[in-house]
């Protein structure tokens, strides 16, 4: 299963919160310190890695200040059956 990132502005963030509601695993939580705007930012609190990477809190981030990194794992080819230094592979 894919696992991915997510890298918040907090600078920008104004705390408006669509990401969290956004966010199906439920990995972004309001900070308890203020940016230097006087926002709480969103702060991602992901201790289990439960974020995939859907990137649905990028979408829905009216300012842009959140860039998601996806992770997917890669696929280890199949290895065909080989018996007395010949391929069992089947042909159809």
């Amino acid at each position: 299963m894919a696992k991915g990132r997510v890298d918040i502005d907090v600078d920008r963030c104004k705390g408006c919160e669509l990401c969290r509601e956004a966010c199906p695993q439920n990995v972004l939580a309001l900070a308890d310190d203020l940016n230097g705007k006087g926002y709480r930012p969103v702060i991602l609190l992901d201790p289990l890695h439960d974020c995939t990477g859907c990137a649905l809190c990028a979408v829905v981030c009216p300012d842009g200040c959140i860039t998601v990194y996806r992770d997917v794992p890669q696929k280890t080819p199949k290895k065909e059956p080989v018996l007395n230094g010949k391929s069992l592979s089947l042909a159809v």
